[in-house]
């Protein structure tokens, strides 16, 4: 494999990668407003997977390393097909979706906040 070709598939690879972290974290407020904590809890635990895995990579996903191997491009997305702002601010964005999906799901959890059923509903 070219590493032309090798940076290819590893960028589809991140870029999958991502979409289905970042399908977890938008899903998390989903299901606790819809009141299936079981499954914002399971996407809370395979999101912070994620999470520590990045920390111990002293803040870096795994594949980003690997992409370096074969360019030596480092714009934000050289390891991933993302606009280069979202790339860039991945961490911030989805970081904070994602704690805020926590917290959430938290006040779901412990009855602070509760869904009003309007008019006709029932």
């Amino acid at each position: 494999m070219t590493p032309r070709a090798s940076l290819r598939a590893i960028k589809i690879l991140h870029t999958a990668v991502w979409a289905f972290f970042a399908g977890c974290i938008l899903l998390v407020p989903v299901y606790a407003w819809w009141g299936d904590l079981r499954a914002a809890a399971v996407l809370i635990g395979v999101v912070s997977v994620e999470v520590a895995i990045i920390l111990v990579n002293r803040w870096c996903c795994p594949l980003t390393s690997v992409a370096a191997r074969y360019t030596e491009d480092r714009k934000d997305n050289f390891d991933i097909y993302l606009q280069l702002w979202l790339a860039r601010y991945n961490k911030e964005l989805f970081g904070t979706l994602f704690l805020l999906g926590v917290l959430y799901t938290l006040a779901r959890w412990r009855g602070w906040v509760q869904l009003r059923c309007g008019p006709g509903c029932g």
